[in-house]
């Protein structure tokens, strides 16, 4: 039994501030949040391992809720997978987890692994084999016959194939259905912004995930896709970028209304390169702000793993969802609460409550006013469970050569774009993105 006394407790579903707070925790669950000055006597078992950890933060585990332990976030994510046999990928992949609860990840959403691999090392979490985030799985990424990650084995065209390939990944045990409405950045031949499924297709993986109990999850980038999608019913709205032929218009006020009003998640895959990327990428419009300024609903996401983007840089995509005029206590909500409400975990994670599972950090400082206090992990538990975080490399800048295939694929086609920016997007050929 753990008794955690800090200077600062965020509890309940709103993250509310109790100074002198104190967390009891019992094997793997919360049974008591509250002001150390109102713990009695007997609340202090002579077993427990009583902590004063003094001007820290105690605030529950983020949540990641777009990864891929998969892909190794080097520049070539896709070649090393489709190289490598699955017993390598497992491996791979339990190195991916430890470095998410390294950061602070007690949960996070697998959106796409080839075959089951995710399965598998989802269950050797929970089981105590592995350390990691609490998991949440789903197989290979359906798309369309050649479609966008294709190379993840879950091919489908037409009704029927569709739903069939949403009962295999149900047969195989996944948390949720993770469907490609779109083309991506990351598949030789994909555009993002060319719509793959038609919406009787997507419909169709919808209502028979939802029968089954599974959550959908959308792969939509362009502004076609989204609406396909949003029509479809699905319950996260995965990058939502509205992407054109013509580049980053920033979002369809008329999609984006419609998206705040419905029960859609959106999920915008913000990761700690997006400064890089807005630099790079200036005078083009981005989606993320105009969508939270019309209500839409954020969870934090970074797609951990793509190219140029290891899995332990989940704080600055954090920072970089704040750069968008969100403000600290929302971006906060969007890694905690909002998020396990989004992925169905509301009852179990995302707070610090009595019956909750003990998932829970503690940081030097006040993220509350400064998120970078969440780089300062003095604590790490994953139900109950103590971590000591890996020593991990530091995060290099993209190289000065660097251009990503996302990057120049906008850039070549942007009627308002420069011909030096499309000089630069023709000769540099790095085959990377940062927005998958």
């Amino acid at each position: 039994m753990f008794v955690l006394i800090a200077d600062r407790v965020l509890a309940g579903p709103d993250l509310e501030v109790i100074n002198g707070g104190a967390v009891i925790i019992a094997e793997d669950r919360i049974v008591w949040v509250g002001r150390e000055a109102d713990l009695s006597a007997d609340q202090y078992p002579p077993d427990a391992d009583v902590r004063w950890l003094g001007d820290v933060t105690l605030m529950p585990g983020l949540i990641d809720a777009h990864v891929h332990l998969a892909f190794d976030g080097s520049p070539h994510p896709v070649a090393r997978m489709m190289a490598e046999s699955d017993e390598q990928q497992v491996a791979l992949m339990l190195r991916s987890a430890r470095e998410l609860l390294s950061v602070g990840v007690t949960t996070a959403r697998d959106l796409g692994a080839r075959g089951y691999t995710d399965v598998v090392v989802r269950d050797a979490i929970a089981n105590g084999t592995a350390r990691g985030p609490r998991l949440l799985t789903a197989g290979g990424a359906i798309t369309t016959t050649g479609g966008h990650c294709w190379f993840m084995g879950a091919e489908a065209d037409g009704i029927d194939e569709v739903r069939k390939m949403v009962r295999r990944h149900h047969k195989a045990g996944v948390d949720v259905i993770k469907l490609m409405s779109t083309g991506g950045n990351m598949t030789p031949g994909s555009a993002p912004w060319h719509a793959q499924f038609t919406t009787d297709e997507l419909r169709a993986a919808v209502d028979e995930a939802h029968r089954l109990g599974k959550r959908v999850a959308a792969h939509a980038h362009g502004t076609e896709g989204i609406r396909r999608a949003l029509d479809a019913g699905v319950d996260t709205m995965e990058h939502c970028s509205f992407q054109t032929e013509d580049g980053m218009g920033g979002a369809d006020p008329e999609l984006a209304d419609r998206i705040a009003a419905s029960d859609i998640y959106v999920s915008p895959t913000c990761n700690f390169r997006m400064r890089e990327f807005r630099v790079l990428m200036k005078g083009r419009d981005f989606a993320l702000g105009e969508l939270y300024r019309r209500g839409a609903k954020i969870i934090a996401s970074t797609d951990a793993g793509i190219d140029n983007t290891p899995h332990h840089g989940f704080v600055g995509g954090l920072v970089a969802m704040s750069e968008f005029d969100i403000p600290i206590a929302q971006v906060l909500l969007s890694a905690t609460s909002r998020s396990a409400h989004a992925l169905g975990l509301a009852d179990r994670t995302g707070q610090l409550a009595a019956g909750y599972e003990a998932d829970l950090i503690a940081v030097a400082g006040d993220p509350r006013t400064d998120l970078r206090a969440l780089d300062e992990l003095r604590l790490v538990l994953a139900r109950g469970q103590e971590f000591t975080p890996d020593a991990l490399p530091a995060i290099e800048p993209l190289p000065e050569d660097f251009l990503p295939m996302s990057m120049r694929s906008m850039l070549e086609h942007d009627h308002g774009g420069t011909s030096s920016d499309r000089d630069a997007a023709a000769a540099m050929a790095e085959p990377a993105a940062l927005v998958r």
